[in-house]
């Protein structure tokens, strides 16, 4: 199975320089081979991301030699990007979504590059690990913070620029997997807003709520970024002091999802959670902060791809099903209104309004044999469509 992990890097002078200019190789193939393949296009054509790689490799001698300073897989994967891109264009435009035609990068947002060891997975350019070091094609060896987490072949390494830094994600081909105890049960799990989840079993994780911590600090700078004379240096350091908090208050919220996925696709063999609908419950202006603050589609997302790694099964309850009104012992669905937090039923039944909505999750769960990953087959042997996240803030379990 594929496995990622981002380490941030310790690099040189030198080689921050070398990043940065790959960086700037791989934005300038991504926007020259977007302004060819819409001019092919207007002109009657059928571009394609290997026709465009053709061009490129052709005139890139003459026309950019300076391209020529860094490793040959900035600009092909760039290139290749943007077929990924136009891909998933085409695709939603076909499902009738919002199609989001690819646009032209910009400097300093997101820059990236990758280099890929290929088919041979071997060579004297060839991307490979030791201890905490990396050695990369025409960078050499660059220091890491830590070691990679997991053993494996190496099949590609991208470097990018965050707030704070360089960092590496490498995609390892391993068996290396997370694992738990056999006969693990069924847990079902209720997300909200002031707790972040209830557990049938009566565990309450609690909201951390990073934005909502750090947003009088957020404002303050921004209005301090505001006031900064727009192309001077007190600006750079304000906007790079602000983008530095955005990335905290990220890496807090990532690392408490990392956590709580991982216990949760370890310690269970079945787990039911709700179809919610992020995008309407955003609508409410009321609440749109807090909610986006939760990352509940980021929760699905990690417990998804870590229940393919366990062998665990993630039971996806429908959205309209009313776990919060109906009795988990009797069945019978209340009229309850939001502020009662109170479930009452004839039967005797009295409970909290989240514990009880969490018990009929799971009850729904263990009785269903729809799954929404990890039907039979499923484990460390199975291959995800479900893209893995980096594994940096997962727990040692």
């Amino acid at each position: 199975m594929l496995r990622a992990h981002k380490i941030k890097l310790q690099p040189t002078h030198a080689q921050v320089v070398h990043f940065a200019r790959a960086c700037g190789v791989a934005r300038h193939a991504y926007n020259w081979a977007l302004a060819q393949w819409k001019q092919q296009y207007e002109a009657g054509g059928k571009p394609s991301e290997m026709s465009l790689r053709k061009q490129y490799n052709a005139i890139k001698p003459t026309e950019f030699p300076w391209s020529l300073e860094v490793t040959k897989n900035a600009p092909q994967q760039a290139i290749k990007n943007l077929g990924t891109a136009f891909q998933n264009f085409f695709r939603r435009v076909k499902q009738g979504g919002k199609p989001g035609y690819p646009a032209f990068k910009k400097k300093g947002v997101r820059d990236s590059f990758r280099a890929d060891n290929g088919p041979q997975k071997t060579g004297e350019n060839a991307v490979a690990v030791s201890g905490k070091s990396v050695k990369l094609a025409k960078v050499g060896s660059v220091r890491m913070r830590e070691e990679l987490r997991f053993d494996g072949q190496v099949l590609s390494a991208t470097v990018s620029r965050m707030a704070d830094g360089w960092y590496v994600t490498l995609l390892v081909e391993t068996t290396d997997c997370l694992s738990g105890p056999l006969d693990r049960g069924t847990v079902g799990v209720d997300l909200g807003i002031k707790e972040f989840a209830t557990l049938s079993n009566g565990e309450v994780v609690p909201a951390l709520k990073p934005h909502r911590a750090a947003h009088q600090r957020l404002v303050r700078l921004s209005r301090s970024l505001s006031r900064k004379k727009k192309g001077s240096s007190n600006r750079a350091k304000a906007k790079a002091k602000l983008a530095k908090l955005h990335q905290r208050i990220a890496n807090i919220r990532v690392d408490a999802l990392h956590k709580l996925t991982a216990r949760l696709a370890t310690e269970f063999d079945t787990i039911g959670i709700e179809d919610l609908n992020v995008r309407g419950m955003l609508a409410n202006r009321h609440l749109a902060r807090s909610i986006a603050d939760a990352a509940f589609a980021e929760f699905r997302r990690q417990l998804e791809y870590k229940s393919v790694m366990t062998g665990a099964k993630v039971v996806v309850i429908d959205r309209f099903f009313p776990s919060s009104k109906t009795c988990s012992v009797c069945g019978t669905i209340h009229d309850m209104k939001l502020s009662d937090r109170i479930m009452v039923c004839d039967c005797g039944n009295v409970l909290d309004r989240d514990l009880n909505a969490a018990l009929n999750i799971r009850n729904k769960a263990a009785s269903s044999a729809v799954s929404a990953c990890g039907e039979e087959g499923s484990g460390c042997g199975r291959k995800t469509a479900v893209k893995p996240a980096s594994v940096k803030q997962e727990v040692e379990v």
